[in-house]
């Protein structure tokens, strides 16, 4: 059986640690941990905030705040197909953003600040963050903006993978 790995989310308002969910989404954790482990996600920031409903990110175009009309439109270059579970959307859980196609997700990813069920079995749930909630709180309950843009950056600083202990 595989090592278990975790993600750590270094972002400006502290660190969220997230434990993954292979079991269910097998090809979304390993597109994720491989995107992470080449540096994808560095740089980037959580474009998308809803007080009670998410928090999202990983678009590479969020790198440049010149090119922020386009921010949410951004990816890897391929698409991973959906593994949707039984997992539901509840505080803290990781899933994968998309469009309206169920096999668009590729990079863009969301933690759920509330509870959203209505999304399960419409989105790829992959993880859950188990330490770091006050970073959520902190990051989720930003003022914003239209289109949901928090005021201040939300900077996503690195995303590395460990060994979880």
């Amino acid at each position: 059986m595989a090592e278990k790995e975790l993600a750590i989310i270094k972002t400006t308002e502290g660190d969220l640690v997230v434990e993954f969910w292979p079991e269910v989404a097998p090809k979304t954790v390993e597109n994720f941990k491989t995107l992470a482990r080449k540096g994808f996600y560095d740089g980037t920031c959580f474009h998308r905030v809803i007080k009670g409903f998410m928090i999202q990110g990983g678009d590479p175009n969020t790198k440049d705040p010149s090119k922020e009309s386009s921010w949410g439109t951004g990816g890897p270059g391929h698409t991973v197909k959906a593994e949707f579970s039984d997992r539901s959307h509840t505080r803290g859980v990781l899933s994968m953003a998309r469009s309206n196609h169920p096999d668009s997700a590729g990079s863009q990813f969301f933690i759920c600040h509330g509870n959203a069920k209505f999304l399960d079995g419409q989105y790829t749930a992959f993880g859950k963050v188990i330490k770091g909630d006050e970073v959520l709180e902190k990051i989720a309950t930003t003022p914003t903006r239209q289109p949901d843009r928090p005021n201040k950056r939300m900077g996503v600083e690195s995303v590395t993978i460990q060994p979880a202990a």
